[in-house]
């Protein structure tokens, strides 16, 4: 079944946070946009999470002119690679963040549980962080705008940063409350965004496990671990993360929003699709965002797949009046 999307683009899910009373404590009124603080041993996995795919890319040169790189590294690191960075982008954003489709809750449960094996987040944090990012996109409030800082060199050289890696550091978490009271509602969501270090470690782990069997050697399942779990996992964050930095800074803009967001077709293939990012914040809520020719989104394929399938309904899919409503004079 194919539902058209609303005419406007999705609103700010809330309302700027209430300000604070005389006494010092919040007025009745919309919940703020930041909550809690990270605990220090949390902020520490943070950093850890960041740092060592880092170094496992720096490193592939020396790996591969000292041990090789053998089929099933490459086979390894290609089929985690696409669970997911497709868990991320069929299921944490399109499903979860914008409902742009509903699925079985079989299938909710599957693209949670694969969303969290792309090492970006549990599903609950990650979706809070999106829908802020939609709701203030480069403006105050935006978690991860490039236009942070103004539009001298200097201030996008650390706008790029920022939106690149740099927010991943700031201690004060989005507002679950405010921003995905739905999600929190949601009992069996909760057991599995609970569950995020089980899938970090099954994520890690399985590719050595793979590369020892295939191999039948400590060897293979020390390449396995370190292409299909380490590198895999550092190019999956990168692509994510490009799409928060490159995306809002380089590239067209043939359809009308209220950011800066832009197309940059060479991510498309390694994103899945995510790099038509105009359209998609132009229509939020749209299912398929490379919907001009030319434009490959494998994402878009997956969750027609779905709907074939009878596992996916009440898609959003693009129509010809609404894109003509949306693109650029």
């Amino acid at each position: 079944m194919s539902v058209e999307a609303p005419d406007l683009p999705a609103p700010d899910p809330a309302p700027d946070p209430a300000p604070a009373s005389a006494a010092g404590g919040a007025e009745r009124g919309p919940k703020p946009i930041v909550g809690e603080y990270r605990s220090t041993w949390q902020q520490g996995l943070v950093w850890a999470f960041v740092v060592l795919p880092v170094l496992a890319l720096l490193a592939t040169v020396p790996v591969m002119w000292g041990w090789g790189l053998g089929w099933w590294d490459i086979a390894i690191a290609a089929v985690f690679y696409t669970i997911g960075i497709l868990g991320v982008t069929v299921g944490y954003h399109r499903h979860f963040t914008h409902r742009s489709f509903k699925a079985r809750p079989w299938l909710r449960v599957v693209l949670a549980i694969t969303g969290s094996m792309a090492i970006q987040g549990s599903v609950l944090a990650w979706v809070a962080d999106h829908r802020r990012h939609h709701a203030y996109s480069d403006k105050e409030g935006d978690p991860h705008s490039p236009w942070r800082y103004g539009t001298s060199p200097w201030a996008v050289a650390r706008g790029f940063f920022w939106a690149h890696v740099g927010w991943i550091f700031e201690r004060r978490k989005t507002n679950w409350e405010r921003f995905i009271p739905d999600l929190l509602a949601d009992r069996v969501l909760r057991r599995v965004s609970g569950l995020f270090g089980l899938w970090v470690t099954a994520s890690l782990l399985l590719p050595a496990l793979l590369g020892g069997l295939l191999t039948w050697s400590w060897a293979g399942a020390l390449t396995g671990f370190f292409w299909g779990g380490l590198v895999r996992m550092g190019v999956c964050m990168h692509v994510t993360w490009s799409i928060n930095s490159i995306c809002h800074m380089i590239g067209a803009r043939p359809f009308r929003s209220r950011d800066r967001s832009r197309n940059f077709w060479p991510l498309a293939i390694l994103s899945m699709g995510e790099s038509w990012h105009n359209l998609h914040h132009a229509d939020p809520t749209c299912a398929r965002h490379g919907v001009l020719k030319g434009q490959i989104d494998i994402s878009a394929r997956v969750i027609w797949l779905f709907e074939r399938f009878g596992w996916a309904h009440d898609v959003r899919w693009p129509t010809s009046r609404r894109l003509s409503q949306l693109q650029q004079a």
